[in-house]
C-alpha cells in the first residue's frame, strides 16, 4: 500500500516531460479533442514541475496560456454540473479538471511566495469558477477535489485548520457492579464441548444463568446484570450515549462504550470483540479475556466486514487477542491452549463458500509456564534437527524442518527480517509538486554524501535545533544501533545507488529486498494508468519480463541482495487488473520466478500480496514462489490467523511486507500517540517472533517483517509544508484512523531542520530492545 507512495507521479513526469524546453510556451495548432486533453496534461505536468521548484513567473506563464487557449471551453463543462460528475463520466470533463487545476496550482504558488491576501483570493476563484473541478491522482489511484483542497489551503493560512484535533469526549474507564464469580471461565464445567478442532464444533451449555453469574454483566450470556449496574442510568442522563455506536469504537469514553456496546444492534459476535476491545484499553485485561473467549465459544462462525468490504472474521481476531494480552502481560500467568479458529475458503470475498474449523481452546492458571521468546536463532537450528526441504540457493536458502517449521539462512548464517521501509523525503518535497529527490543522491549541505544515510542527527530532546551534544550520525548508524538488518526497495522506485548500497552492506550490516511492481501501477508493462497493465495481454507480460530480466541481471552479483521480491498487493487491482484476473496473474508470476532462478540462482523469490486474499491462487499457480509476503494491518494484535493460513494453504515461510501504525490519533495527546504507536509495534512484532521457528505455540514459519515506515512523509496527504492531522480512512489505530504523515518511528519535528534531523519515537525503542536481545 504505502511503497508506491513517491513513484508513480515522478515516472510519468518524466516519460510526458521528456525534450520539453522550459521557457516560451508552444502554441500547438490544435485539430482534436484527444490532442487538447493531451496538451493540458503536458502543460500541468510542466505547471506542477516549474511550481516545485520554485520558478513562480513560469507558473503563472503557464497557466495564463492554460486560460487563454482553454478557459472558454472549460466554464461551459462547468455550467452544465451540479454535483461530481459519476465516475464513467468524468473523463468527457477533462478539460474543466485541467484548467481547475492550473488555477490551484497558480494559487499555491502565490501562496508559497507569502501573499497570503492574493493566495486566498486565487484559491477562492477555483473553488466558485470551478467547484466540481478534480484532480487526478496517479500514486493514489483517485481524483481529489480542487474546491475541498482549496478550502483546506485557505484554512491553514487563516489558522482556522490549527484548531485542536483532540476529542471532547471525556476520558474514563468502565466500572463493573456485577464482575462474575470466576476469574477465568472454564466452560468445560458450564456445559459440553462438541467436535473441537473440526468443522462441526458446537457448544451447548448447561444452565444459562448459572454460566451468566460465572462470567459477570456484559459477558454472553449475561444480558441482564448490565442494566442493573447503577452507572448506567448515569451515564444515560449525561447524554453520554448519543449516537451510533460505531462513533463509540475509538472514543476515550469507555465507561459509556461499555454500556453503549452491550446494548448495540449488532450480532452478539461483533458485539463481544468490541466489548473485550474497551475492557482491554482499559486496562481491565481479565475482563477482556472473558469476552473474547466469550465470543470464541458461543460465536466462532461470525463475518463482518471491513471498511475495504473485505470479509472480517471476530473469532480470529479475539484469538489473536487473547494471545497478544497474555504476551504482553506475563505477570497474569495464564496460558491459553489449542484455541484455534481456521476458515477455509477464507482467501476470497465469497462468504457463503466459508468452512469454520474451531477449537475454543481452554484458559488455564499456569505459574510456571514460561512463554518462549528471545530465542537465538543458531541454537532454534541445532534443537530443530535435520532439513526435510530447502529452497533457494547458495547465498540464501529457506529450510524445513521436520515438525514443519521454517528458517531463513543467508551466507550459511541464521536470519531474521528486522526490516524498514527506507523513504526520508525532505519536507516540501511531493511527488505532487515533481520535486522529489533520490535519497541515495541527495547532498543538501554539499559535502559529497547523502543527506540522510550519513549526514543525520538525532533531536533528542525535542527543542527543534541541534544542541553541542547532538552530533551527526546519519540514519544507518542509528538503524544500526535500532537492529535493522533489511531494507525493502523497489526497483522502480528510484535510481539504484549500487556504492551506497555496498557501503551500507559493509559498514552497517545491511541487506536489500530488491523488489519489482510486476506491472502494479501500470509500471513497466507499456500500459497507460487509465488501460492499467493486463496480465492477459501477451506484450504487457513480455515488457515486464525483459525488464524484471535486466533487474536481476543488474543486481545478482551484489553482496547486499537478500532475496527478490514480487508485487506490492498487485492482488487489490490499482492499474493493473491481478484483481479481475488471477489465473493469468500468478501463471505469469510463476513464469517469472523461473526465469529469475534461471539467472540467479542462489536466492528465493518472494511474492508481496495484500494480505491473504487470493493466496490460494498462489499455490495453484505459483508454485515457485518461495516466500509468502504480505503487507497487513490489522491491530495492535498483530497478524491472526494469518501465519496458520499461510501454513495450511501454502506450507512456505512467510514474513510481513509492510506493517506499522500512526504517531497520531484524534482524542490523544501527542505523547500518547506515540505510546500507542510503540505499542501498536510491539504486539506486532511479538506477533511475527511467536510464530518463527522453535516456538511450539506458533506456526513456525514467519521468518521476520519489514516495518513501515522510518522517517515521517508530510506529503502524504497533499501540501508538504505542513504536517497534517487529518485522515478520513478509518484504520485499526488508537484514534481509529489512517493519519499516513504520521507512520514514521521517527519523526522529523517541527520540520525546519529537514532533511537532517530524527526525534525518535517510542517504537524506535521498542526494537532497539527486541532487536538487539540476541547481542545481549
Amino acid at each position: 500500500m504505502h511503497v508506491m507512495s513517491h513513484l508513480t507521479r515522478i515516472g510519468f513526469l518524466a516519460v510526458l516531460c521528456l525534450g520539453v524546453a522550459f521557457g516560451s510556451l508552444p502554441r500547438p495548432a490544435i485539430a482534436q479533442e484527444d490532442e487538447v486533453v493531451e496538451d493540458l496534461s503536458r502543460l500541468i505536468l510542466l505547471a506542477w514541475e516549474a511550481s516545485g521548484r520554485g520558478d513562480h513567473a513560469y507558473v503563472e506563464e503557464i497557466v495564463q496560456h492554460v486560460l487563454d487557449r482553454y478557459g472558454v471551453a472549460a466554464d461551459t463543462q462547468a455550467g452544465g454540473l451540479q454535483a461530481f460528475p459519476a465516475r464513467d463520466e468524468v473523463q468527457g470533463y477533462e478539460v474543466m479538471n485541467q484548467v481547475g487545476t492550473s488555477l490551484f496550482i497558480r494559487a499555491e504558488a502565490i501562496m508559497h511566495q507569502g501573499r497570503t491576501r492574493d493566495a486566498i483570493a486565487a484559491f477562492e476563484e477555483a473553488i466558485a469558477r470551478f467547484p466540481f473541478s478534480q484532480a487526478w491522482d496517479p500514486s493514489r489511484g483517485s481524483y481529489w477535489s480542487i474546491a475541498e483542497k482549496s478550502r483546506e489551503s485557505i484554512k491553514r493560512m487563516t489558522g482556522e485548520d490549527e484548531k485542536d484535533q483532540g476529542s471532547e469526549k471525556p476520558r474514563s474507564v468502565p466500572r463493573i457492579f456485577k464482575p462474575g464469580t470466576d476469574k477465568i471461565i472454564d466452560y468445560a464445567q458450564y456445559g459440553t464441548i462438541e467436535g473441537a478442532g473440526t468443522k462441526k464444533y458446537k457448544f451447548k451449555v448447561n444452565n444459562p444463568n448459572v454460566l451468566s453469574r460465572a462470567v459477570g454483566e456484559g459477558i454472553y450470556p449475561n444480558t441482564a446484570d448490565i442494566l442493573q449496574n447503577p452507572r448506567y442510568r448515569e451515564v444515560l442522563k449525561e447524554k453520554r450515549l448519543e449516537g451510533s455506536h460505531w462513533d463509540f469504537a475509538n472514543t476515550p469514553d469507555l465507561e459509556a462504550a461499555y454500556f453503549k456496546w452491550a446494548m448495540a444492534p449488532e450480532h452478539w459476535g461483533v458485539k463481544l470483540f468490541f466489548i473485550g476491545l474497551t475492557l482491554e484499553k482499559a486496562g481491565m485485561n481479565l475482563e477482556a479475556i472473558k469476552a473474547y473467549h466469550a465470543l470464541i465459544v458461543h460465536f466462532p462462525n461470525t463475518v463482518a466486514w471491513t471498511y475495504w468490504q473485505t470479509p472480517w472474521y471476530p473469532a480470529q481476531a479475539a484469538v489473536a487477542k487473547i494471545k497478544n494480552i497474555l504476551r504482553m502481560h506475563p505477570e497474569l500467568e495464564l496460558v491459553y491452549e489449542k484455541g484455534s479458529v481456521q476458515v477455509l475458503n477464507g482467501t476470497d470475498n465469497d462468504v457463503k463458500n466459508d468452512v469454520f474449523v474451531v477449537n475454543p481452546g481452554a484458559i488455564k492458571v499456569d505459574a510456571s509456564a514460561v512463554h518462549k521468546r528471545h530465542r537465538d536463532l543458531k541454537a532454534v537450528a541445532r534443537s530443530l534437527g535435520r532439513p526435510k526441504r530447502i529452497l533457494g540457493g547458495r547465498k540464501t536458502r529457506l529450510v524445513q524442518y521436520n515438525n514443519g517449521h521454517w528458517q531463513l539462512f543467508t551466507d550459511n548464517e541464521a536470519f531474521m527480517i528486522h526490516g524498514v521501509t527506507y523513504a526520508p523525503t525532505k519536507v516540501g518535497q511531493s511527488p505532487d509538486k515533481g520535486n522529489l529527490a533520490n535519497w541515495m543522491t541527495e547532498d543538501t549541505n554539499g559535502n559529497g554524501r547523502a543527506d540522510g544515510p550519513f549526514d543525520s542527527w538525532v533531536d533528542a530532546n525535542r527543542n527543534d535545533e541541534q544542541d553541542p551534544d547532538e552530533p551527526v550520525v546519519g540514519d544507518f548508524q542509528l538503524m544500526k544501533e535500532m537492529g535493522v538488518n533489511t531494507l525493502r526497495i523497489y526497483d522502480e522506485q528510484s535510481k539504484i545507488d549500487k556504492t551506497i548500497l555496498r557501503e551500507m552492506f559493509e559498514r552497517f550490516g545491511m541487506r536489500v529486498i530488491v523488489g519489482s511492481f510486476v506491472g502494479k501501477y501500470a509500471i513497466g508493462s507499456g500500459a497507460s494508468w487509465a488501460e492499467g497493465t493486463d496480465y492477459g495481454d501477451p506484450q504487457h507480460r513480455a515488457n515486464l519480463m525483459r525488464r524484471i530480466e535486466a533487474m536481476v541481471q543488474e543486481y545478482k552479483d551484489e553482496p547486499y541482495v537478500l532475496f527478490w521480491l514480487l508485487g506490492n498487493e498487485n492482488n487489490y487491482g490499482v492499474a493493473s487488473n491481478a484483481d479481475k484476473k488471477p489465473v493469468e496473474y500468478y501463471t505469469f508470476i510463476n513464469d517469472v520466478a523461473k526465469r529469475i532462478k534461471e539467472i540467479d540462482p542462489t536466492r528465493p523469490v518472494a511474492i508481496c500480496n495484500g494480505d491473504i486474499i487470493q493466496m490460494d491462487y498462489v499455490a495453484k499457480y505459483a508454485p515457485l514462489i518461495d516466500i509468502y509476503g504480505a503487507n497487513i494491518y490489522r491491530g495492535d494484535y498483530g497478524f491472526g490467523a494469518f501465519w496458520d493460513d499461510v501454513r495450511r494453504v501454502l506450507d512456505r515461510p512467510a514474513f510481513i511486507t509492510e506493517y506499522g501504525a500512526p504517531a497520531f490519533a484524534k482524542g490523544f495527546d501527542l505523547m500518547e500517540a506515540e505510546e500507542a504507536q510503540g505499542r501498536y509495534h510491539r504486539g506486532n512484532w511479538l506477533d511475527i517472533e511467536y510464530n518463527s521457528a522453535g516456538h511450539d505455540d506458533g506456526a513456525g514459519n514467519s521468518v521476520g517483517g519489514v516495518v513501515f515506515e522510518w522517517l515521517d512523509e508530510w506529503w502524504k496527504n497533499y501540501e508538504p509544508t505542513l504536517h497534517d492531522k487529518k485522515a478520513d480512512v478509518i484504520g485499526p489505530f488508537a484514534g481509529g484512523y489512517y493519519f499516513e504523515e504520521w507512520f514514521g518511528i521517527v519523526g522529523q519535528g517541527n520540520g525546519r531542520n529537514s532533511p537532517f534531523m530524527r526525534q525518535l519515537r517510542k517504537a524506535y525503542f521498542v526494537y532497539e530492545e527486541l532487536w538487539n536481545r540476541r547481542k545481549r
